[in-house]
């Protein structure tokens, strides 16, 4: 029976009011205030796409210290951070995969998403993987003033896929594949050159999809009144209802899109309405997940008794609720480069990579993985040949100790408006882990007054700096308050 054994979703926490946006654009682009309702997910500087689908993968997999039955892994997304690196072996390397892990970038179309999702379902169906880790992720930029930056919207999803997926069975397939051009970026381009929005629907979406669902239906041997739960991404209103009617879909399956408190996540997108969609499903419920993008895509199946057992810490209900409205349409902007301003000469400095050190301590950069005496089980971050053990200096005592997913709370900070940040003031300071361990690290997510000693904090895999002269990216972990546990009494003690 294979199928999804688990999932997972992330959201930004910050949510661009659309309001504030078209107000601020009001003087040039009157006509937007029709798109004036709801928000739209936004990413911090620091969170990229695939920052992002490392969280969802986190959020799928659960804590990391079991994660040696995935086999596959496949990064879906047409904005990833590097067009000639393996983005899918960041993410593996961020979750403490194994080496011989099997990888693989899908890109290239708006369908992407489950594109990667059916390859993965077809490979553990032939025996090539026995667990497929599937992330997808999305951070789309747009011109100031379009109707795009409204309709867009930041996040990503993750399944794993196993040969007894309990939580949901694989029934059907279908797919067209056709050079229908509704919009398309080049190689080198910043921006989407979007087509005329009649001709997408009636030529495009309304004529090439349902082929797809027909076929997927098909190989599932099921008619479309079985359909219990049909997602389908789109921006224009009532896309999905409209295609539901025309394929027999019954009305009521239609899912909410989640466009007015989300946005449209791109390639993601897809895999976030199916993730949703799972967070609500009873065993026995048939869902259908379609999506449009140079032809279509759709993917069916059966909610399984193990969906319960699936569910995900937070999921796409959870990851919406931790919210925090910005109403700074200015802010948008810088952290999207849409603005070019003066960084001062703080930010004036040389950011190249040593690419040896990076692969040398990849374990401890990606993974945030420190070490653990065996003799005196002192922890410590960075690991050493040399343990920092108080009277007994071990050397090569240590074994791997993950700290990502261990609870923290902050022991000194510092709000520091004098060094260079995109988003001031600069918050920092020295990290006190539950079990042992303390690391000075960035401190993400906060606004000035946020921070106090003996707050609790989670990690979260960031964007640490990008090497602008070339191009590269460095990522690392960054403290986040911990919303959930902040009522919860303290368990460190500062010294």
């Amino acid at each position: 029976m294979v199928g999804i054994a688990a999932w997972g979703a992330y959201a930004p926490r910050l949510r661009l009011s659309r309001k504030a946006a078209c107000a601020a654009n009001a003087w040039v682009a009157p006509n937007l205030m029709a798109k004036a309702k709801g928000e739209r997910a936004m990413a911090n500087w620091d969170e990229d796409a695939l920052t992002m689908a490392v969280e969802a993968a986190r959020d799928c997999l659960g804590p990391g210290d079991g994660r040696s039955h995935v086999d596959a892994i496949t990064f879906a997304s047409t904005t990833a951070p590097f067009a000639d690196r393996l983005n899918a072996g960041v993410v593996s390397a961020a979750l403490t995969l194994e080496k011989s892990i099997a990888g693989a970038d899908v890109t290239g179309s708006q369908r992407c998403g489950l594109t990667a999702l059916a390859q993965a379902l077809t490979s553990v169906r032939g025996g090539a993987a026995k667990n497929a880790l599937v992330a997808a992720g999305e951070h789309r930029r747009a011109r100031a003033a379009s109707a795009q930056e409204l309709d867009f919207g930041d996040g990503a999803a993750a399944f794993l896929v196993s040969a007894d997926g309990p939580a949901a069975e694989f029934l059907g397939h279908g797919v067209v594949t056709d050079d229908f051009v509704d919009h398309f970026r080049s190689a080198d381009g910043e921006f989407d050159y979007n087509w005329e929005e009649r001709w997408i629907r009636d030529e495009g979406i309304v004529k090439l999809v349902p082929p797809a669902i027909a076929a997927a239906l098909k190989q599932a041997g099921l008619e479309a009144s079985a359909v219990t739960h049909f997602c389908f991404p789109s921006t224009f209103n009532g896309m999905g209802a409209t295609l539901a009617k025309r394929c027999g879909i019954a009305p009521e399956a239609v899912r909410d899109t989640l466009g007015s408190v989300m946005g449209e996540a791109g390639s993601a997108h897809g895999l976030i309405l199916l993730a949703h969609a799972l967070e609500s499903a009873k065993p026995g419920d048939i869902i259908l997940a379609a999506q449009f993008g140079q032809g279509a895509e759709a993917l069916v199946f059966r909610v399984g008794e193990g969906v319960a057992s699936g569910r995900p810490r937070r999921g796409v209900t959870g990851s919406l609720t931790d919210r925090k409205e910005e109403a700074n349409y200015l802010k948008f902007l810088f952290f999207n480069g849409l603005v070019e301003w003066d960084k001062g000469m703080r930010a004036e400095k040389d950011n190249k990579t040593a690419l040896t050190t990076l692969y040398r301590n990849e374990d401890m950069i990606l993974g945030l993985v420190g070490g653990k005496c065996r003799e005196t089980g002192v922890v410590q971050f960075p690991r050493t040949r040399i343990s920092v053990a108080p009277n007994n200096p071990g050397v090569d005592t240590q074994d791997p100790y993950k700290f990502a997913d261990r609870t923290a709370r902050v022991l000194t900070y510092s709000a520091d408006y004098l060094t260079f940040s995109m988003a001031p003031p600069n918050h920092y300071g020295m990290v006190d882990f539950e079990g042992g361990g303390r690391i000075f690290m960035d401190i993400t997510d906060v606004d000035p007054g946020d921070v106090d000693t003996g707050l609790a904090v989670k990690m979260m895999f960031r964007l640490k700096e990008v090497d602008e002269k070339r191009g590269f990216r460095r990522y690392f972990w960054k403290a986040v308050p911990d919303r959930a546990a902040a009522a919860k009494p303290a368990a460190l003690a500062a010294e």
